[in-house]
């Protein structure tokens, strides 16, 4: 067929106006993917280093702090004193970090930290135990109360959540009926057992002081980051919080990786105690009997995921780290000290809901 010029014309532009949408549209799907895929590799990133945003979170907190307070935040005494304020919290965020990588809970934490500086003041005090013996035995009984916890859940298949809550009640009520509710003094602990005011001592470079307490810490939060991420048993632990029926299947011994689990969160427990004793200068049934709050908060601050299976220890500590830095920042600030808890409960919240956010990059 013979087309006239006009009638070529005028086909040509009609392609060219229905080729103009098509161009148009797959020039928003390239921008959709493009950004689509920005988004997946910000999730995947958090997903594999969920320490990232919690470390994050310190280093803005401390720059603004010091920006608002002065420069005298950024001093390596307040910094160090930092440190030395959340030592406890950190040890205590270690052994409820291991047992929520499992998708499990551990509310008797605090309750076992206390009663375990409690036997060993008693020890001392009461039976007139040398202090490494009354250690051993501390550290003992914080390793049996686990133990027990992680039979209950374990082999009797009971919840974590009633476990360790109804643990929670018994232990408090053992530190009381145990300790007759008394206060062993710094001069008493000084005078016959200054090996259990061991962690009260001191470091000092320069400005910076630190603790044996916050070394501690340190120390224990990486080995069990070089445990988690490098040994078979620590693979073990994401494997279980991540899915039991499946690590059962791969011939993961479940119900042995979570009794060795609470029974390492007890006598890591204990050691807080310890540690307890050397930063209160005392030891007292009354001290850090809520300290279990303060774990969880520094464990889901730290983003180390409720359901289990994901997070970082070191994220735990930095988490540990922020409330420190909130506290001692608002405090020289001048503010009411409920701003702390308003912040920290926002904290919190943002946590986990960074926590959903990041999870669906694996759904």
């Amino acid at each position: 067929m013979v087309q006239s010029p006009h009638e070529a014309q005028r086909l040509e532009r009609d392609a060219q106006r229905l080729e103009q949408p098509v161009a148009a549209s797959a020039a928003q799907v390239a921008e959709f993917d493009q950004d689509r895929s920005l988004r997946h590799r910000v999730q995947h990133r958090l997903h594999m280093t969920p320490s990232l945003v919690p470390l994050f979170v310190v280093v803005a907190s401390i720059a603004g702090f010091g920006l608002l307070v002065g420069p005298g935040f950024f001093s390596a005494f307040a910094l160090t004193l930092i440190l030395k304020q959340v030592a406890v919290t950190g040890i205590v965020g270690a052994a409820e970090a291991l047992v929520i990588l499992t998708a499990g809970i551990e509310l008797s934490v605090g309750a076992i930290m206390v009663i375990c500086s409690v036997i060993m003041g008693q020890f001392v005090f009461a039976y007139g135990l040398p202090a490494p013996v009354a250690v051993l035995g501390g550290l003992g009984i914080g390793a049996l109360i686990g133990f027990i916890n992680g039979t209950l859940v374990a082999r009797a298949k009971l919840p974590p959540f009633i476990v360790t809550l109804g643990m929670w009640q018994i232990v408090l009520a053992a530190n009381y009926l145990y300790s007759g509710n008394q206060t062993i003094g710094s001069d008493q602990i000084d005078a016959r057992a200054p090996l259990l005011n061991f962690f009260g001592g001191q470091i000092q470079i320069g400005g910076a002081i630190l603790t044996y307490g916050a070394l501690t810490m340190i120390a224990l939060v990486l080995l069990l980051a070089y445990v988690l991420r490098h040994t078979a048993w620590g693979r073990h632990v994401y494997a279980v919080g991540d899915d039991p029926d499946a690590a059962e299947l791969a011939g993961v011994k479940v119900g042995r990786v979570l009794v060795s689990v609470y029974t390492l969160a007890g006598l890591i427990c204990a050691l807080a105690g310890w540690v307890l004793i050397g930063r209160v200068g005392a030891i007292s049934p009354n001290s850090g009997q809520f300290e279990n709050i303060n774990a969880i908060t520094a464990t889901v601050i730290g983003g180390i995921s409720l359901f289990g299976g994901r997070g970082s220890i070191l994220g735990m500590m930095f988490g540990a780290l922020i409330v420190g830095v909130f506290t001692l920042g608002l405090n020289m600030y001048g503010t009411d000290p409920q701003w702390t808890y308003l912040l920290i409960g926002l904290l919190i919240i943002l946590a986990v809901a960074v926590d959903q956010w990041i999870r669906k990059v694996s759904a």
